[in-house]
């Protein structure tokens, strides 16, 4: 009988022991898997860009970038916490194999898996693309490159292209007719090609039915409107005054007369530094000195603002002839309807000029 219960004894201490085995195993898997379980966890789900208190910050993937590309955009600001485990999931992602460009937005606490399937998706972010205050075509083109990753040269070449313009209605002298100013949201990478198709499209939609009416009345074609826009918006930054502006060119235009606008001949001098226009420079010979050649110009001499567009569609009728800017440098103009008023005028604007030694 002892010896009975010795053997019970022994295999029970030995059943335990093996169960105590096998416990532990359990528990070092459970713990380990809870472990890899968390590591996994983090990698995909925790929060893992920085931006030093900011909310939201863009950056660029330029056409043809490779992963270290990619990589260096996203670390020289330390904008990834834990890269590791960010090249990790990239490359069970198989990100590093499809890179794609754009222009993207993370925000403060996204996750290595938002990342990734942003960029991999190429769920870029449109920017808003703004443009005014433009004269000529190579700073349009040098604008438009600042915001967008297609070049100036390229831009500019088509701006250049006599062929290519036709399909769109303009021409080398006044394709600059075709850029509305306004705010526009497009794709960072878009190509220039498809930039000129959507910008053309804006085009036509500016020019809707209650536009198109305001020309018939007005008689003038929608390039013609633009032109003489672009002379109001550069004889007057106020709003409420450019309408008399307008009006003033209007009658001249339907006299017969020279419009005799001072910013045409900045615009054909080509120096945009000129503050008076001297009698010296009226005697160049360019199709934009409107003191030599009656009518308007070949083309804008600027981007006009939308309010000078609508300022002429909708010009005040007066019997204005003449204007001059006012001698307390307001912004505003003193209008005149004779030659004699008109020169009353001049006078004390040129004494104003004297006065603060504007020369030129």
């Amino acid at each position: 009988m002892p010896n009975y219960f010795s053997r019970r004894i022994k295999k029970l201490m030995l059943l335990s022991f093996r169960k105590q085995i096998i416990l532990t195993i359990l528990a070092i898997l459970i713990i380990g898997g809870g472990i890899i379980a968390y590591l996994g966890y983090r990698m995909v789900y925790m929060p893992n860009v920085w931006l030093n208190g900011q909310k939201s910050a863009a950056f660029n993937i330029r056409s043809g970038s490779t992963w270290e590309d990619v990589k260096q955009q996203l670390y020289k600001n330390g904008t990834i916490i834990h890269r590791a485990s960010f090249e990790q999931l990239a490359s069970v992602m198989k990100y590093p194999d499809h890179i794609k460009s754009g222009h993207y937005i993370l925000k403060e606490g996204m996750s290595n898996k938002q990342i990734i399937t942003k960029l991999r998706s190429k769920q870029q972010d449109p920017v808003r693309l703004v443009f005014n205050n433009i004269r000529i075509k190579q700073e349009l083109a040098g604008h438009l490159a600042e915001q967008l990753e297609t070049d100036s040269v390229t831009l500019l070449k088509l701006l250049n292209d006599a062929d290519y313009l036709k399909k769109f209605g303009f021409t080398t002298d006044n394709i600059i007719s075709m850029f509305i100013p306004n705010t526009y949201e497009v794709y960072w990478d878009i190509t220039a090609e498809k930039f000129m198709e959507r910008m053309h499209k804006e085009y036509i939609a500016f020019w809707n039915d209650k536009r198109k009416v305001k020309l018939k009345e007005i008689g003038l074609t929608e390039l013609q409107a633009i032109t003489l826009a672009s002379i109001v918006e550069k004889e007057s930054n106020m709003n409420d005054e450019k309408p008399d502006v307008a009006g003033v060119y209007m009658n001249r235009l339907k006299q017969g007369w020279l419009l005799q606008a001072d910013p045409t001949l900045v615009y054909a001098l080509g120096d945009f530094s000129i503050k008076r226009v001297l009698n010296v420079y009226k005697t160049i010979d360019s199709p934009y000195n409107t003191y030599k050649y009656v009518g308007l110009p070949p083309g804008p001499i600027c981007l006009p603002s939308i309010s000078s567009i609508d300022a002429v569609l909708n010009y005040r009728q007066h019997n204005y002839m003449y204007f001059c800017a006012r001698e307390d440098f307001s912004g505003y103009h003193n209008f005149a309807v004779t030659m004699n008023e008109h020169l009353l005028n001049a006078a004390k604007y040129q004494q104003a000029l004297n006065k603060r030694g504007i020369m030129k």
